[in-house]
């Protein structure tokens, strides 16, 4: 950034001077607000004409997307040696893993995060081997990861009575029967982690089609999770806080929205471990998950030889022809008009979100999908990045955190985007990134809001937990801000989702056009998307052995 370099360079007492100056003024700093697809996805919505095709490509497959559906599913064809595939790139890289860079500082515009995959995730431990991140032992209980991709400590905290303390569940300073409950909570979701229905397969695996029928325990779907905490007796303030954090932070909305299923799935599904670090470790980088969607990239274009398989532009219909589906593809032209070219191919892969998919089909329905009966309610986000020079006071208790929670927040805390570069001094410079689900309105209510919003009211916004935990001193740090806007950022899991028959059908599916997103399960994390992206790959590779 310009103003430290100066500040660096100068060695004057006038500088000093200006240090001082900059430190102690309260500057509000205007943010620089993306919105990524919105002007693509309203344009299919509204059904805008299209150009007509300057040009024909013929591949054997089509893989409309570079999220990590459509990631996953390049990848894996590439790593069988499957050649003959275009991703269409779509209107953002790596979608909600993408990232962002200002001034030599990666920070997430998306998912920051990875659990560490239990042995049902195979298809993740196979990628992270491949890539080195698993050093050795993927197929084991524990395996050995890259030291430097493991959160380091401290991990997380939480700002509650005007101090800072460890764990984002309190155990201490609240009622003893609260904290018999939190006890009572936690044991029991320890339990469910082996728990076993009555077909053999686990009650909650991750991906999700891989756990229990057992219609005893699918019955908790009919339930919020609100209402199944108030059936077993949990009353405890601090408890019904966090499980609403929780649902909020993962599936962007509120506990009495979520279904009780997808609330204890939330713990219970998730059973990695690692020799190399404690219960509870993730994987993180500065820019989060995008360094995953950066290598899958980068063994793709290794393996093809050549970087032409990703190509710009965004698909905006197909077409069912009898030699297969025939995309077409939008691009902006020199003087910002769209120009179009189309893709030949025998198989096509729809690696998007469904509300993006039934515009380009000619009738999803035909798939057994309906839209007006089966589509999930999608939750709006705010991905919220300040640069910061130097750091704000801290309240008393414990230190800076790679997560950082405050106790009944309007937001969902912040992350420290620098928490794992590994060096003896704290970095000078950082990013915080702000999380905030608009949980607290409808859908629609909330995606309404943030297209008429001011960009002073987002900032007002994305800044609500940061001011919260160190006052008008953070905007004597706060240099610049990134919102990342998404409207349609994640599913939610409502009650009745495990039994959505247009999900299932469109599961299923296995023919001409394919589907793969984490929409198919339902909520969207890392382990849901990439499998559906890997399966969207073996029912490709199984017809071209059979051919």
């Amino acid at each position: 950034m310009r103003r430290r370099s100066f500040l660096l360079g100068a060695a004057t007492a006038a500088a000093a001077g200006s240090v001082g100056y900059w430190r102690s003024r309260i500057v509000e700093t205007t943010p620089d607000v993306r919105y990524p697809g919105m002007q693509a996805g309203h344009a299919l919505r509204d059904g805008a004409a299209l150009p007509q095709p300057s040009a024909t490509r013929r591949h054997e497959v089509a893989i409309l997307g570079a999220g990590v559906a459509g990631l996953f599913c390049a990848w894996k064809l590439a790593r069988e040696g499957f050649t003959d595939f275009v991703v269409v790139q779509g209107p953002e890289f790596g979608g909600n893993a993408a990232a962002g860079q200002r001034d030599g500082l990666d920070y997430p515009l998306g998912a920051h995060y990875l659990p560490l995959p239990s042995l049902a995730s195979s298809h993740v431990r196979e990628m992270l081997a491949d890539f080195g991140l698993i050093e050795h032992g993927a197929g084991e209980v524990r395996p050995y990861y890259d030291e430097s991709v493991l959160v380091h400590s401290p991990q997380e905290r939480l700002l509650r009575n005007g101090r800072w303390e460890e764990h984002l569940l309190p155990m201490t300073g609240v009622p003893e029967a609260d904290a018999a409950q939190h006890r009572r909570f936690l044991d029991f979701v320890e339990r469910l982690r082996t728990q076993v229905g009555n077909d053999g397969r686990k009650v909650f695996s991750i991906p999700l089609v891989l756990s229990s029928r057992d219609p005893a325990w699918r019955a908790l779907d009919n339930l919020t999770f609100r209402q199944w905490l108030d059936r077993e007796g949990y009353t405890s303030p601090a408890l019904h806080w966090y499980l609403n954090y929780c649902c909020r932070d993962d599936y962007g909305a509120r506990y009495d929205v979520v279904s009780a299923w997808a609330g204890l799935h939330y713990f219970a599904s998730r059973d990695g471990h690692a020799a190399n670090a404690g219960e509870g470790a993730v994987l993180t980088w500065p820019g989060g998950l995008a360094v995953l969607a950066d290598r899958m990239r980068d063994a793709i274009t290794q393996r093809l030889g050549h970087a032409g398989w990703l190509l710009p532009g965004t698909a905006a219909r197909v077409e069912e022809l009898p030699a297969g589906p025939r995309v077409t593809c939008l691009t902006p032209g020199p003087q910002g008009d769209p120009r179009a070219y189309a893709i030949q191919t025998r198989r096509t892969v729809c690696a998007m979100p469904l509300f993006v998919a039934q515009h380009l089909l000619p009738d999803i329905r035909a798939y057994g999908y309906d839209p007006a009966a089966h589509a999930a309610p999608h939750a709006a986000w705010m991905v919220s990045n300040f640069v910061m020079e130097g750091y704000p006071l801290e309240a008393p208790g414990e230190p800076l955190s790679w997560d950082n929670v405050v106790y009944q927040g309007e937001a969902l805390g912040y992350v420290v985007s620098t928490h794992q570069l590994l060096r003896v001094a704290r970095s000078p410079r950082s990013v915080f990134t702000a999380y905030h689900a608009l949980s607290g309105q409808a859908p629609h209510a909330a995606r309404d809001w943030l297209t008429r919003a001011s960009p002073q009211a987002l900032r007002d916004m994305a800044a609500v937990d940061l001011v919260a935990a160190y006052g008008k001193d953070f905007w004597r740090h706060a240099r610049q801000l990134e919102i990342t806007v998404r409207g349609h950022a994640m599913a939610t899991p409502v009650c009745g989702y495990l039994s959505n028959p247009g999900l299932a059908a469109l599961r299923a599916v296995d023919g001409p056009v394919l589907f793969a997103h984490a929409d198919l399960s339902g909520y969207s994390v890392f382990e849901e998307a990439s499998w559906w992206g890997v399966q969207a790959a073996r029912r490709i590779l199984g017809h071209q052995e059979q051919g």
